[in-house]
């Protein structure tokens, strides 16, 4: 169910529990209505027990743009939902649920994401569940998806198609490396902002959008702009940056500024960013003390917080693995 300045980043303190956006429970069916309903423009709900031991709780850790939740009940409810400038993808661990009642029905089975339909009323129902639920703010889900795509601030998925089991896989990896780097490094760090990014990568692949990719040779090239757009990246790299920040600074669109980079030098302005930061993390490992540091602080510093993944570009991009660069 639902719900920059200059200069580095400070993580937060290592190991310190994600501060909760929200934390409700109760035992009685009044209180589980006025607490949960309110999260997600309910109306009509109705809840009732199934016994004797009858309770609910809801906890949200994250942040405006990201958060990752936890919905349980001892019991029985129902009503229509709205969820509004979010994405919400979902999937139960145990219970019952159907989505969509009525209409385009999804009934839900334990493990499977399912995806909440966007921009409108539906109706939901639960029993006896225990279920993870990730919300994603619009506007990040349509900053990421305008990497690749010709998007025109509508956001259009097959909702009812059930994904994949290598995209569910993707998608269970992204939500727990976004719950590690909340925890381990804060919600002001790097590497959550791009946890939160890589989540949103993986909810385009668990739920491919409905609009049409970049074509060839769309735009027109400026190699001034490129050039500012280059610089921009290269003086702002260890901050949190979304392509609409590297196209105002080049005095382009999105369309324009992915069209230039792809022509000039075959990726998008993201992937050129994440490889600036590589770069980053590689002349950090170089001079630093071995005895001192770690390749996971200075990986994590710079937004790389899947140590096994970071590893992997890592070694195929300088022909060896960080640990042998920093021990050199």
């Amino acid at each position: 169910m639902s719900d920059s300045s200059t200069g580095a980043v400070t993580p937060a303190p290592r190991d310190t529990p994600p501060r909760s956006l929200i934390a409700v429970a109760g035992q009685d069916t009044d209180s589980a209505i006025s607490s949960l309903a309110g999260m997600y423009a309910g109306k009509a709900w109705y809840s009732r027990p199934l016994d004797q031991d009858y309770w609910y709780k809801y906890v949200a850790v994250g942040d405006d743009q990201l958060s990752i939740r936890r919905s349980q009940m001892h019991g029985y409810l129902r009503g229509d939902v709205a969820t509004e400038g979010e994405v919400v993808v979902q999937w139960l661990e145990s219970g019952q649920a159907r989505v969509d009642v009525g209409r385009d029905e999804v009934r839900m089975r334990p493990g499977v994401p399912t995806m909440f339909p966007v921009e409108r009323r539906f109706e939901m129902e639960y029993q006896d569940w225990d279920q993870r639920l990730v919300h994603l703010r619009r506007d990040l889900v349509l900053d990421v998806a305008a990497e690749d795509h010709l998007v025109d601030g509508t956001l259009t998925f097959d909702w009812r198609t059930e994904p994949d089991a290598a995209a569910i896989g993707a998608w269970r990896t992204a939500v727990a490396g976004a719950v590690r780097a909340l925890r381990e490094e804060g919600d002001q760090s790097l590497a959550w902002h791009e946890a939160q990014r890589g989540v949103a990568r993986a909810l385009l692949r668990l739920y491919p959008m409905q609009a049409e990719r970049f074509p060839a040779g769309y735009g027109t090239r400026s190699d001034g702009r490129l050039r500012a757009a280059v610089e921009f990246i290269q003086a702002h790299a260890h901050e949190p940056l979304t392509v609409a920040d590297i196209a105002t600074a080049a005095g382009l669109s999105i369309r324009g500024i992915q069209e230039s980079f792809q022509r000039a030098f075959e990726r998008s302005p993201m992937t050129y960013l994440r490889e600036v930061r590589l770069g980053r993390v590689r002349d950090e490992l170089v001079v630093l003390d071995p005895h001192a540091t770690s390749v996971a602080d200075v990986a994590r510093r710079w937004g790389f917080a899947h140590m096994g993944r970071f590893a992997s570009v890592y070694a195929a991009r300088f022909g060896e693995y960080p640990r042998e660069t920093l021990r050199r």
